[in-house]
């Protein structure tokens, strides 16, 4: 239980820093959204427009930097984020809940398929050493790990889209899908998603299989492994109750890592396909220094990277003794 309480209280201590970082980081970016306006109009705005503008958005005479941390704290706390420069003048908070679902459904959903594929091929190659199919998963992990996932998916762009048109090119829907969640959608859905989760699956399985190989590689040389076939345990039974469960620990605190950084995106696939995802709107939100935006994509990716660390440290103590009992 003290183990769980002094988590508990690192995650919200490292939550307040990031929120504090979040605030800190995009006003030392140089230049503001009215600037980039106006070098887009090439200065063509009266000073009176320019005036207006920013009011409009926000930032004219905020007061001091405490008064402004504190109103970005309480907003924060009410979960208010302001209104969107680059999209005004709709709520971020409606930004997010237009872009997360995507995110969610085709990062989230990837990660989950790519770790549970990677570790049972890695299982199988560390395992079945030695064998000619389990050794020749490891070259081809370590160059389809090696290989940019972007020029990947501009392959599959360019090939599966653009010459054979048999996928969407950008998008996640079309222009008229029909009803929500309709047979229609759900097609209009899947074919727009398909590139980006091969493009993904392909390029992130073999850092999986590569570490779940050498986790196994690893445990199989411990004595509790011959103390369990002198016991006359099945194979079965040893690989699932002792090599699975040792190997599967560090590889899941990794998993919840990537789980974490989910919400932030792939934003170059995000980017390269055009899909309106989290990773999408941060490089827009960048591009156009749209602050409220950057700062809630920001705070979002840093409360998921810290809750899934937190939800990793809880399963880690149902799954490994020692940390139960303090030896850890």
């Amino acid at each position: 239980m003290l183990y769980l309480l002094r988590k508990l209280g690192i995650f919200v201590f490292t939550l307040w820093v990031a929120a504090t970082l979040n605030f800190i980081l995009p006003r030392l970016v140089p230049g503001d959204p009215v600037s980039v306006m106006l070098a887009k109009y090439q200065g063509r705005l009266d000073p009176s427009a320019v005036d207006a503008l920013k009011i409009a958005y926000g930032l004219n005479d905020l007061g001091s930097p405490m008064s402004q941390y504190l109103s970005y704290l309480g907003g924060l706390l009410r979960g208010d984020f302001g209104r969107s420069i680059s999209l005004f003048p709709t709520p971020v908070i409606d930004v997010i809940r237009m872009a997360l679902p995507y995110t969610l459904g085709l990062i989230g959903v990837t990660t989950i398929i790519s770790f549970v594929l990677g570790s049972a091929l890695g299982l199988y190659s560390g395992w079945r050493r030695g064998r000619a199919v389990a050794d020749s998963l490891t070259p081809a992990a370590l160059f389809l790990n090696a290989m940019p996932y972007f020029w990947f998916g501009l392959i599959l762009l360019y090939i599966f889209a653009f010459q054979l048109r048999w996928f969407p090119l950008s998008g996640a829907l079309d222009p008229f899908p029909g009803n929500t969640f309709s047979a229609g959608w759900w097609g209009s859905l899947l074919r727009h998603a398909a590139l980006p989760v091969f493009t993904i699956l392909v390029t992130s399985v073999g850092g999986w299989l590569i570490t779940m190989r050498n986790n196994v590689i690893n445990v199989a040389g411990e004595d509790y492994l011959a103390f369990a076939r002198a016991k006359g345990l099945t194979e079965r039974r040893i690989i699932t109750r002792y090599v699975l469960r040792n190997a599967l620990l560090p590889s899941f605190t990794a998993f919840g890592m990537a789980l974490g950084f989910v919400v932030g995106g792939s934003i170059l696939t995000e980017i390269v396909f055009s899909y309106p995802g989290l990773g999408f709107y941060l490089y827009q939100s960048v591009t156009n220094l749209d602050y409220p935006l950057m700062q809630a994509i920001f705070f979002f990716i840093a409360l998921a990277v810290l809750l899934a660390n937190l939800l990793v440290d809880f399963v880690n103590v149902i799954l490994d003794p020692r940390i139960r009992e303090g030896r850890a």
